[in-house]
């Protein structure tokens, strides 16, 4: 029994709890039973939950546990003197200090490998970095116990900071109240099913759930089951399976696979992050609906987007409106742009020639910026989409830092934020204009590939030339008086090339995920540059059909996740209100059934989900 009890509560790095274990499955058994005798007893019930969460992050991220603990006592109590303070200048300098805190403990343990790099770069040091954490820790507990070498990232911090930050920013916006009790707000903050990868849940929409009592009707018992299937589905099903048995083979060794291989492992993973991250997000709905709480959608269909813009409405919703209400906003938004807009763009240029090493960057990046100016200046009723952009561009490359502190997650936030702004102009140019700066691209990105054979022209000139033949059709069939039959095609046309450009912008984001932030740089973009230049060179096409024949489950597996993904929405929600309202026991067997198929998918080691990283 005293093993049995040791091993139910002390940490173990290599099996933290997943939803994907069945060790998670019993201990929500467990705490549902508990919950079930406390469900209408509120700030019982919420305390129950508050400790619940804090033994389920213990369990995931160990000592870090602390952390969470510290930062929720301090902003608790910070709200509270916010909200009772008269004076503005006493707000505001609260305010600053809890954003201090809360970015303190996010950049040391985020961005304490990138810091470094940068201070080694810039005053050609050799620092290296260390853990005064560990190090405390090693005073109280004893020499050598914690390594001082590493600074291990603690799952979750991402999400509870920003939390916590959103929280003292409605407080001192008088958005909200402040919660009044600790152990409720510690519950706000750490209810364990979106604790690890959100959804992030804004203070006015999860706070006034604390206090209403618990409801489960057939309907949405129904739905949480079908939300937590749907997810099992799509994290084993699809992303797991596809990731074991195709994606991570090509990335680990990209030169050792075709350019056809290549592409594929490169829209694959595609599919794969959407499944492992809304199936996540699946599971904590449906987790959160059986104890009575709703948390917000985070996916809404991201691959039937038309345009960057619209992918990123679809795309981790919680994050983008996380950054548009506390960052993009107060930078500007679409009105002007700050201070804080050309110190933040030139600050990370700063960085990006830094990092890159390289004085091209330095160079494009003066070339972009004189550009901006320029047109600011001659055309003064451009001036204020010349700054929303640069506040956009800033809202995307921090987000892009925000997933990690490396290179290539600034190149792939920058690729983001600059297919959202050239897509803000493609839109208001007509399509004759559209047409003839494709068709200059064209042609300069096919000189550049004579002058230069390198695998990225190749690409491009394939990527711009299709861009072109379609603009050109779309042209052709406007000039000669088409309207509406053919909307459908055009539309299809868009998320095809919507769907192509942000798979593309995902290289860099693959290629250093799951990387000590030590080795990212270079090892990423060695991956990335890899895997162009196979899918760049020459292709051997009699080789394709026995590749497709070779992973055939693989391609089947992508054909049907895809095509599942563009299923009408109506008819997405009609086929779960149908299974909501089946009778108890046709539920039960189809659960089962369900269960069942998704079993003959577990690979021999569960892989964890890909936002754990973040």
């Amino acid at each position: 029994m005293i093993y049995f009890l040791k091993n139910i509560f002390a940490f173990d790095s290599h099996s933290p709890l997943l939803f994907t274990q069945f060790y998670f499955w019993v201990f929500f058994a467990g705490i549902f039973a508990g919950f079930a005798c406390l469900q209408n007893k509120i700030l019982l019930r919420n305390a129950y939950l508050c400790f619940v969460s804090l033994f389920f992050y213990y369990k995931t991220s160990g000592l870090s546990v602390l952390i969470l603990i510290f930062t929720t006592v301090v902003n608790f109590y910070l709200a509270q003197i916010i909200f009772k303070s008269n004076a503005e200048w006493k707000k505001k300098t609260l305010l600053t200090a809890g954003l201090i805190v809360n970015l303190f403990f996010l950049c040391y343990f985020k961005y304490a490998y990138f810091f470094i790099d940068l201070v080694n770069n810039i005053f050609g040091l050799h620092l290296q970095v260390f853990d005064s954490f560990a190090q405390l820790g090693n005073w109280f507990c004893g020499e050598g116990r914690f390594n001082v070498s590493t600074i291990l990232l603690p799952a979750g911090i991402s999400f509870y900071i920003f939390q916590n930050i959103s929280y003292l920013m409605d407080i001192f916006r008088s958005r909200v109240p402040p919660v009044k009790e600790l152990l409720n707000y510690g519950f706000f903050v750490s209810f364990f099913p979106k604790l690890i990868t959100g959804p992030i849940v804004r203070s006015d929409e999860f706070i006034p759930q604390l206090y209403k009592k618990y409801y489960l009707g057939q309907k949405e018992f129904g739905l949480a089951v079908f939300w937590i299937m749907n997810g099992l589905a799509k994290k084993i099903i699809l992303s797991d399976y596809l990731a074991v048995n195709f994606i991570d083979r090509i990335f680990e060794n990209p030169t050792m696979f075709s350019g056809f291989e290549n592409l594929v492992a490169l829209f694959a993973y595609s599919l794969q992050i959407y499944a492992d991250f809304s199936g996540y997000t699946d599971i904590a709905i449906g987790v959160a609906l059986l104890m009575g709480f709703h948390l917000p959608k985070n996916f809404n269909s991201p691959y039937k987007a038309s345009n960057p813009g619209d992918f990123w409405k679809r795309w981790h919703i919680t994050l983008s409106q996380w950054l548009q209400n506390y960052l993009y906003i107060p930078l500007g938004g679409n009105r002007r742009a700050t201070f804080a807009t050309y110190f933040l763009i030139v600050s990370i240029g700063l960085v990006a020639v830094i990092l890159s090493g390289s004085m091209w960057m330095g160079l494009v990046l003066l070339i972009i910026a004189g550009t901006l100016c320029f047109l600011a200046r001659a055309y003064p009723s451009q001036k204020k989409k010349i700054n929303t952009n640069l506040n956009l561009m800033n809202t995307m490359l921090i987000g892009g830092l925000w997933h990690g502190a490396s290179w290539n997650f600034m190149i792939w936030g920058g690729l983001n934020g600059l297919g959202i702004v050239v897509f803000k102009f493609w839109k208001d140019w007509n399509r004759y204009t559209r047409t003839l700066i494709l068709l200059l691209l064209t042609l300069l990105s096919a000189l550049l590939y004579i002058l230069f054979p390198l695998p990225l022209f190749n690409i491009l000139r394939i990527w711009l030339a299709l861009l072109l033949l379609g603009a050109y059709i779309r042209m052709l069939y406007k000039m000669r008086g088409g309207k509406r039959p053919f909307q459908f095609i055009e539309n299809a046309w868009a998320i095809l090339q919507t769907f192509v450009f942000v798979s593309f912008t995902r290289l860099f984001f693959r290629s250093g995920s799951n990387l000590n932030p030590a080795e990212a740089n270079q090892t990423a973009w060695n991956t990335a540059q890899q895997i162009v230049n196979q899918i760049g060179g020459s292709w051997d096409f009699n080789a394709i059909g026995r590749m497709i024949h070779e992973y055939r489950s693989v391609f089947f597996l992508i054909i049907i996740g895809m095509l599942i993904h563009w299923l009408p929405e109506n008819f997405k929600r009609r086929y779960r209100l149908s299974f909501a309202l089946m009778p108890p026991a046709v539920m039960f067997l189809a659960a089962v059934l369900a269960v069942f198929i998704i079993y003959q998918f577990i690979t021999a080691d569960l892989q964890t989900f890909i936002y754990f990283q973040f």
